[in-house]
């Protein structure tokens, strides 16, 4: 046997050995600063780092640290571990400790970074180190912990696992119908008899029935043994994973309940007719299916947004070919350039540009525009949609995975899938709950027990205890109410990236408005010019032919007056941008500046001749382009772009939340004070350029306020970044979507007073239902200690917690933005 196979034969086993591709490294001084900082991390026992092959070879105790710990060591030390994200869905959990015991499981198979387990989606998200750690790794690994992953690796193959787990899930549901009824049936005279004795206790006329004591041993039996295996499988999968979760605490206790009466009957015979509690144990396993049937039908609601949006994709489109034929194909076969036809009605295949027809098409359900929007040639239309009366001829431009429904259910998925900062403290709380409340009912039994020597009594107890106590309603007060929140976001047009941006925005106390396409409708247009040298259609000509180097939306203005007088341009050289100020270039001989009098400053022009006039066309919200060459200026332009016609509403519905209201503009003070003035805005703040927007959030966050900024996700980058929730208000472009913590898919400001509007409502409702699931045990456990309840009220109990958790998340299904 050679040494090296010894070496790893005798290795320790909590040691660990993983190989994590290195970004960043210019040299093997590099290498050998990365050991070093390595080799200094605890629990690391050796490191070596290839500067050529750009790897980090580590073995490493596993109890004293992982590899998300030295990925962090590695960017501490400046450089950087390639990573990618695995999601596959999980069968098998039936409480937030299964979801706990799951994370723990992947995060010990080296290579993983973290793992996030959410039990309302039945999904593990996990990241890894780039190329380190396979989907059969992750799957063995949930299995060992007693549960089942369903992973694959292709686009296909995980849409085809996902629909063949949406079936298994509704088989499931149904045969869990089918436990739930034959399980109350055999229950049924158990529970009358139960009546009549209570009777009797009170004296209410009450009906009474009595079954002799092998009668209910039989109808019991199948009840603990035949449909409550799901609970002993549970428990040993759990037990075995030295953890507990909700089916040990149901295990112990009906097999108390049932292991007490079976040994009376047996030792007494018919004498200990009236004193089995053969009922109470069928009586727990039938309210508890009852409850998980309703958990599992009102979590089929709260994903109810994602299956809509999933049900969008049509599976095949009708392609025109160069021939002219019409064929049908599936989805994944249409690239783009296809020409797609859309008849009248159908859903629209493909993200697309319309090349001929014209139609009305529905939008709602991608937008959350409830109006048809009309579609003529050279308009965009999403994938998705339904189209009108008319027939459409559609360029694709982006189809599948890359299309923007499928960036829209990755993104809504994305932001269900994570866990708000409580969840992570409810985790913790979880880990010890079962634990704990075994610890809570054997002390009950001994406290009973050695108070008045009752046996009988101590028992019941204990199994009230057991019975009483969930950990399922903490586990599901967060992601229920998250899905449900993210989801109805989702419907009215909102994109919320992740959990962290929900977080935030529930407590945004500041909004920042871009001027431009964000509170003005963003198609400036030229309304008046004064010539000072020449004639219009030059001054016109001269600054059309230089902006033809720029995508700023004053040029866009300037270059569609030019295209209706039919002024022919001039090619444009030495263009340059000057941000915030305006552009320069050369046309001819000529060289031409346009934009604004820090321009004309820069390059020693006075424009004092003509500031009045410039002054009053700022006063009505008109924006002043100033136009000159070598020899001084040749003209003024004023351009304006109208105020949208929802901002007035949408600062005013800001307000009634409480949110204090700006805007910043690269325009003239005085034009940013007639908008901000039209749209009731608190400040608004001219001549400020995109890199001094990010200085006026950190000013508003010195004073303590957590700030929104609203842009359109490309100029507005620094100042993006910089806020603490970054909106992007425009259509879902793909800039916008990945830059922003949250994307509005219409161009309608009143969109950003909703989307605080859902984050709030959404934290409001993880608060009740932590509210909730906490009350029900702190309550219920000293209640049951006390001997109040007996178990079949406690089981009860049990079972409405989760479901009540559940259910009041799902009120947030009527959630929409306040548009008025």
């Amino acid at each position: 046997m050679s040494a090296s196979t010894d070496a790893l034969d005798l290795r320790p086993a909590s040691l660990r050995h993983v190989e994590l591709p290195v970004t960043g490294m210019t040299c093997s001084a590099c290498a050998a600063r990365l050991e070093k900082a390595l080799a200094r991390t605890t629990g690391v026992q050796s490191a070596s780092v290839n500067f050529a092959l750009e790897r980090a070879a580590i073995d490493y105790a596993g109890d004293q640290t992982d590899v998300g710990r030295l990925a962090e060591v590695i960017g501490k030390a400046g450089f950087g571990v390639e990573r990618e994200h695995v999601s596959f869905p999980v069968e098998g959990m039936t409480c937030s400790a299964c979801a706990g015991r799951i994370e723990k499981a992947l995060q010990r198979v080296p290579g993983v970074v973290s793992a996030n387990v959410n039990l309302a989606l039945e999904r593990a998200d996990v990241e890894v180190v780039a190329g380190s750690v396979s989907l059969e790794a992750l799957a063995e690994a949930v299995e060992r912990a007693g549960y089942r992953a369903l992973t694959s690796s292709a686009a296909e193959e995980a849409a085809r696992a996902e629909e063949e787990h949406r079936a298994r899930e509704q088989a499931l549901l149904r045969r869990d119908l089918l436990l739930l009824l034959a399980s109350a049936a055999l229950s049924l005279p158990l529970v009358l008899q139960m009546i009549g004795h209570f009777g009797v206790l009170t004296g209410w006329s009450l009906p009474r029935l009595h079954l002799p004591p092998w009668l209910e041993l039989l109808l019991a039996t199948p009840v603990q043994f035949v449909i409550g295996a799901r609970f002993y499988q549970g428990a040993w999968k759990a037990l075995k994973n030295r953890s507990g979760n909700m089916d040990v605490l149901v295990a112990m206790g009906t097999t108390a309940a049932y292991g007490y009466s079976l040994y009376l009957l047996l030792t007494l015979g018919e004498a200990a007719a009236g004193r089995l509690y053969f009922e109470a144990s069928a009586i727990i396993i039938t309210l508890v299916l009852l409850g998980k049937y309703m958990e599992a039908r009102a979590k089929r609601g709260t994903t109810a947004a994602i299956r809509q949006l999933m049900d969008l994709r049509p599976e095949t489109a009708r392609v025109r070919e160069a021939d002219g034929r019409e064929v049908e194909l599936p989805i994944a076969e249409v690239r783009s350039g296809a020409l797609v036809i859309v008849r009248p009605g159908e859903r629209i295949p493909v993200d697309g540009v319309v090349v001929g027809g014209g139609s009305e098409v529905d939008e709602s359900l991608v937008t959350g525009e409830s109006l048809p929007v009309p579609k003529q040639p050279g308009d965009q239309v999403t994938g998705g949609a339904i189209n009108g009366t008319g027939l459409l001829e559609i360029e694709a431009t982006a189809v599948g995975e890359d299309s923007t429904l499928a960036k829209i259910i990755r993104l809504v998925e994305n932001a269900q899938a994570g866990k708000a900062p409580v969840q992570r403290l409810v985790d913790r709380i979880s880990e010890i709950f079962v634990p704990t409340v075994v610890g809570i009912a054997t002390l009950t039994f001994a406290g009973w027990f050695a108070a008045n020597g009752n046996f009988e009594h101590a028992l019941i107890a204990a199994v009230s205890v057991l019975v009483i106590a969930c950990p399922c309603a903490l586990g599901l007060a967060t992601p229920t109410a998250i899905m449900t929140g993210t989801g109805a976001a989702a419907r009215s047009g909102i994109l919320i990236k992740d959990v962290e941006a929900l977080e935030r925005a529930h407590r945004i106390g500041a909004v920042i408005f871009d001027k431009t396409g964000t509170l003005t409708v963003g198609k400036p247009t030229v309304v008046d010019l004064h010539v000072l040298r020449g004639s219009e259609e030059a001054l016109l000509r001269l600054a059309a032919s230089v902006q033809q180097g720029s995508e700023h939306p004053l040029a866009h203005a300037l270059l569609e007056v030019a295209r209706e007088r039919g002024l022919e341009l001039e090619a444009v050289q030495a263009f340059q941008s000057h941000t915030g100020r305006g552009v320069t270039g050369r046309i001819g001989r000529q060289e031409i500046l346009i934009g604004n009098e820090a321009l004309l400053a820069e390059h020693g022009l006075d424009p004092a001749g003509e500031a009045q006039r410039a002054r009053d066309w700022e006063a009505r919200g008109r924006t002043v382009i100033w136009v000159a060459d070598q020899d001084g200026l040749l003209g003024i332009i004023a351009i304006q772009d109208p105020l949208r016609p929802e901002a007035p509403a949408a600062v005013a519905a800001l307000k009634r939340l409480g949110v204090r209201t700006l805007m910043l503009s690269g325009d003239a003070p005085l034009v940013a004070q007639e908008i901000g003035r039209q749209a009731g805005l608190d400040d608004a703040r001219g001549g400020v350029r995109p890199e001094q927007k990010a200085d006026v959030v950190a000013e508003l966050r010195r004073e303590g306020l957590v700030v929104g900024m609203v842009g359109d996700g490309i100029n507005d980058a620094p100042a993006l970044a910089a806020a603490d929730v970054g909106i992007a208000m425009g259509t879902g472009t793909d800039i916008a979507m990945e830059t922003a913590s949250i994307t509005l898919m219409r161009p309608d400001p009143r969109l950003v007073a909703g989307a605080i509007s859902a984050s709030r409502a959404t934290f409001r409702k993880i608060k009740q239902n932590l509210f909730w699931a906490f009350i029900y045990n702190v309550v219920g456990i000293p209640l049951a200690a006390a001997g109040m309840l007996s178990p079949a009220i406690a089981g009860a109990a049990m079972a409405m917690s989760s479901v009540s958790v559940v259910s009041n998340s799902l009120l947030l299904r009527r959630w929409q933005p306040e548009i008025r």
